[in-house]
């Protein structure tokens, strides 16, 4: 629906203005910072995306991803017995066979999910993007992370856009499909709030800030910018279940609850489900769980006593 692209206006300085005021937002403490913590951690799609993982630390990532926190830390919280497991472990299409096997023989539901579509430059023929989700799919991933050609936005080609989408979609099939904007490298907020809505009308799962590999990846303008877009999505269409996923640079405990107030703040608290809400990251699951540690303890962990992802 063009109509609505090309009436698209962004109001950047009101923007940027929300976003400073989301970053003096006071944390939560105790009890309560414990229980945003633990929700966090299954809204984590536990990352490895280098060019030297191998089986053995995909295999060490997924056994992190179905304890995520040590037993004894949740038994103090009373949460042994709640099933605490990250949201989902991501990995290259080559290493998705690791990844389903493992979590297979640990007896594990977790998903999978695949980075594909010429991730992360999306500078490859649209063939071999199509090619590529379709190995994945085949291969065991049940979510499938895609990237768009930013050309498309930065040349205004918005039905060529939600052309490239669209095949995308049809190739996850069953496969949920999670569509990655690389903001940081669109431009202006203006285009990240158009890309966000053709990915959308293409049928897009999830709309997703970044790949982690531009030079500026999830920040709290584009966030707000891309909830603003699923909120109008959804009073347009009556079509809720359009997840958010801020990737990239989140690496803090803190910085994950701010993430998760804003949406709690933007689209609601129904939004709070690893269904509707992911953070893609590869080190916050290690400060989330220091912080857990210090709430229990009341001293932080040696670099010992926390397995590592």
């Amino acid at each position: 629906e063009l109509g609505w692209i090309s009436k698209v206006y962004v109001n950047r300085p009101a923007v940027v203005r929300h976003a400073e005021q989301i970053k003096k937002w006071k944390t939560v403490k105790g009890n309560w910072q414990a229980a945003w913590l633990l929700k966090a951690v299954t809204c984590i799609d536990l990352t490895t995306l280098s060019g030297d993982d191998t089986p053995s630390n995909v295999q060490r990532l997924c056994f992190k991803a179905k304890h995520p926190i040590r037993e004894d830390l949740l038994k103090a919280l009373d949460m042994h017995d709640k099933g605490i497991t990250a949201g989902a472990v991501c990995v290259y299409p080559a290493r998705v066979p690791d990844a389903v096997n493992t979590l297979k023989a640990a007896g594990c539901d977790i998903p999978v999910a695949s980075v594909a579509a010429g991730f992360p430059s999306g500078q490859t023929p649209l063939e071999t993007k199509l090619a590529e989700i379709r190995l994945a799919v085949e291969y065991g991933a049940r979510e499938i992370d895609i990237v768009i050609s930013r050309s498309l936005v930065l040349t205004g080609q918005w039905e060529g856009l939600y052309e490239e989408i669209r095949l995308c979609r049809a190739a996850c099939g069953e496969a949920h499909m999670k569509t990655i904007l690389a903001t940081g490298e669109l431009g202006s907020l203006a285009n990240v709030y158009k890309a966000s809505m053709i990915a959308m009308m293409a049928g897009s799962d999830f709309i997703k800030t970044s790949t982690g590999k531009e030079v500026e990846n999830a920040t709290f303008p584009v966030g707000i910018v891309m909830m603003r877009a699923i909120k109008e999505y959804y009073w347009q269409t009556g079509y809720k279940v359009v997840g958010f996923k801020p990737a990239g640079g989140i690496r803090t405990a803190k910085e994950a609850i701010t993430w998760l107030m804003l949406v709690k703040e933007e689209l609601g608290v129904e939004w709070l489900t690893p269904e509707l809400f992911r953070l893609g990251a590869s080190s916050l699951l290690g400060d989330i769980e220091q912080q857990i540690f210090y709430h229990v303890t009341g001293s932080y962990a040696l670099q010992h006593e926390l397995a590592m992802a």
